[in-house]
């Protein structure tokens, strides 16, 4: 006991004394020396014993980054939102917003698809949508930011995405005869996704849908929609399982959100 409290004194005692730019200094170095613990040690420090101080709003920044290179994504995340609440209109409020769809966003990794066989949309779209939301407002409230280039890259990916992942949860829901909640599903890549990929078997889906509840008006309406825009689908010889087994990796773990 005497032996842990006296490493707890040394720890308390790193930063004792010390001023706001030397605490933000030491943090400084050992981000540049990749010992993210230590830096978050010294960034808090200067958050906590100089809260009104502009080392205090810069460490907030510097926290978030060091939380998400530490695999710290909900701290990071905790951080950002804190930040973008306490400073609204600060200058790096494009900056935090970029990161913190960084923190959330997963690209398409080629290798790991090879390895696992599983795509993007397969994955639990909460963070997906954080992603999005994060860029998108950032894209909105500051379309000249030298960050706003490379969201609106990563947004086409992730509307795309998270529509795909909309339809595997229409599908699911079609397998297990819930058809009411696969119309739901596939309306919403419609009204909320324009012009996606997602949008053919969203269709299918939602005319098979129809006619397994018996409402011939409404499937035939979704069969027109289909037509018009894709007037040779290869889901009316294929069906929703044509394609190597549409259904083989869904489960409710998988998809539901």
């Amino acid at each position: 006991m005497a032996g842990c409290g006296s490493m707890m004194t040394r720890e308390a005692d790193r930063t004792a004394g010390m001023s706001a730019p030397q605490l933000y200094q030491e943090a400084r170095d050992n981000v540049r020396s990749n010992d993210y613990k230590t830096a978050r040690t010294y960034l808090e420090a200067v958050e906590a014993r100089y809260p009104y101080s502009s080392f205090a709003q810069q460490s907030m920044i510097d926290q978030a980054y060091v939380n998400w290179k530490d695999n710290e994504p909900e701290k990071a995340v905790a951080v950002i939102d804190r930040f973008l609440r306490l400073y609204p209109s600060h200058p790096g409020t494009d900056y935090m917003l970029y990161l913190k769809g960084l923190v959330t966003f997963t690209p398409p990794s080629s290798y790991l698809r090879s390895l696992t066989g599983q795509d993007p949309s397969e994955r639990d779209p909460k963070g997906l949508r954080q992603s999005y939301n994060a860029f998108n407002e950032l894209i909105q409230r500051f379309p000249e930011s030298r960050y706003s280039r490379d969201a609106r890259q990563r947004l086409t990916w992730l509307v795309s995405t998270i529509a795909d992942n909309e339809v595997n949860v229409a599908k699911y829901y079609y397998t297990r005869h819930a058809y009411v909640a696969a119309i739901n599903r596939s309306q919403s890549v419609l009204k909320d996704f324009s012009g996606v990929a997602a949008a053919e078997p969203a269709l299918y889906i939602m005319m098979q849908s129809y006619q397994q509840l018996g409402m011939p008006d409404q499937a035939n309406d979704a069969k027109r929609v289909l037509d018009q825009n894709y007037p040779n689908s290869k889901y009316y010889e294929q069906g929703l399982d044509g394609s190597g087994g549409w259904f083989s990796w869904l489960s409710p773990s998988r998809v539901f959100n």
